[in-house]
């Protein structure tokens, strides 16, 4: 069985189709790293992240999209994909500071449930050859990526809930 966070965590189906990473992909939100299958709460992403990207050829140009493959509610995500982030136009070797940002920063906000936050990144085929999408809720990676003939190189992910969330599950002691 394969121990890749992506494919534990459902990232891999439910947000992209299996890939190749070939890129390093660093998502930091102010001094905390996000590590596949972390969690955050809404208070502590409130600022977008710092969002690093590698390679090597300062020619290559990177998409990265934010999206909760879970809204408004893990066992009904009818919403899904929700689009909180978009940035075109990332050189290789900076950061998404340096790209074009079409959709703005929009910091998750679970009501319900634990939501996974997932961040791609895709490699583009030139500059200014992506384009806002239509609506932030029901955008699909895959869909885009196709459309605008996008490469997804990377990805990471995070949990979040409610500030005092437990995630819709109640853990009664009995001490």
């Amino acid at each position: 069985m394969s121990r890749d966070p992506l494919i534990l965590g459902h990232v891999v189906g439910d947000v992209l189709d299996p890939f190749a990473r070939s890129v390093s992909l660093g998502v930091m939100y102010k001094n905390r790293l996000v590590i596949n299958g972390s969690d955050f709460k809404p208070s502590a992403v409130v600022d977008r992240p710092l969002v690093q990207v590698g390679g090597d050829d300062l020619r290559i140009f990177y998409t990265l999209v934010m999206v909760d493959p879970d809204a408004p509610n893990p066992s009904n995500p009818t919403l899904r994909e929700y689009l909180h982030w978009l940035v075109t136009d990332i050189p290789a070797t900076t950061n998404a500071t340096f790209g074009r940002e079409i959709v703005c920063y929009e910091p998750p906000r679970p009501a319900t449930g634990i939501h996974r936050v997932v961040f791609v990144l895709l490699r583009q085929m030139g500059r200014e050859t992506v384009f806002t999408p239509e609506m932030r809720h029901n955008f699909s990676t895959k869909r885009f990526a196709m459309e605008h003939y996008l490469v997804p190189v990377a990805a990471a992910y995070y949990n979040c809930q409610r500030e005092g969330g437990t995630g819709g599950r109640r853990f009664i002691r009995d001490d």
